[in-house]
């Protein structure tokens, strides 16, 4: 291979690593009621707002082939899968990897570590999180795939001079963290700290935006209709995304769960993109 061919190969992969970071991305459960009645409308909708990646890893009934043959013909592709609590707590982890890589996607999201749900979340559910992350984390890893937690706010309960939370970014060996900017605040945290402190630890970010005059919660639980368009709430959105740039952070990832999820999401789309475009 002559000089000039290796540098037009480098150039190449530089612009290839440049066009797939901070792309955006759509949490399907955003569409968890248009998609009951119409599936292949509600994934076009996606297509449309400009969005070509997807969180989800759901077939809606059809099977996994036919599915996938669906999304692509409009563009999209699965980047991330859900990787429940229990199957990773068990030793289930190739039912994980097999989903993952049926759609070449390179990240498997825990979203719940079970609890009461009471406010009883404590360093014991912390410490066994922290273990089962790290030992399931290995072995995704050999296969390519890496384990994210996604948090709740519960996570943000006191502990030492700081919460939970915190051991869990400790600890993290084999895992990293989807980040919920909503969930965080609402446990009391502040999503840019963390992701300053640490920005490799997020590969993905979850953007949610939090109606201003919102309370906080502790346990996991919050009105779904108190999200809004983002950078209309009191989560600071705009140096999120602008970090993200700055990080060349993988995905950028919309969840809106409200009844209002059609209207917002686009709105939501274009405020990405035009702070983006002023980051760069």
């Amino acid at each position: 291979m002559n000089k000039i061919t290796t540098l037009m190969l480098g150039l190449a992969i530089l612009l290839t690593a440049q066009v797939q970071a901070q792309e955006i991305a759509l949490q399907m459960y955003s569409l968890r009621n248009q998609t009951k009645d119409d599936v292949k409308g509600s994934h076009q909708l996606v297509a449309d707002w400009g969005i070509k990646f997807l969180e989800g890893g759901g077939t809606y009934g059809m099977t996994q082939e036919k599915y996938k043959k669906m999304i692509s013909e409009m563009g999209l592709s699965v980047i991330g899968v859900g990787a429940d609590y229990n199957d990773l707590k068990n030793n289930n982890i190739q039912k994980i990897i097999d989903q993952a890589k049926a759609y070449g996607a390179k990240y498997a999201t825990c979203f719940w570590i079970p609890h009461d749900g009471d406010g009883s979340f404590s360093i014991k559910e912390t410490k066994e999180a922290i273990e089962v992350f790290n030992k399931a984390g290995a072995e995704l890893k050999k296969a390519g795939v890496t384990l994210l937690y996604h948090p709740h706010g519960y996570e943000f309960t006191s502990h030492g001079s700081g919460v939970l939370f915190d051991e869990m970014v400790k600890n993290a060996k084999n895992y990293k963290f989807n980040m919920d900017v909503y969930w965080v605040q609402m446990g009391g945290g502040d999503p840019v700290a963390y992701f300053k402190a640490n920005p490799k630890l997020y590969p993905l970010l979850h953007l949610k935006d939090r109606e201003k005059g919102t309370p906080g919660s502790k346990d996991g639980r919050g009105d779904v209709e108190t999200n809004v368009v983002l950078g209309e709430g009191d989560v600071d959105i705009k140096t999120l995304i602008e970090l993200a740039v700055k990080h060349k952070i993988d995905y950028l990832v919309i969840e809106d769960e409200s009844s209002r999820s059609v209207e917002q999401i686009s709105q939501s789309v274009a405020y990405i993109n035009k702070v983006k475009s002023q980051a760069k």
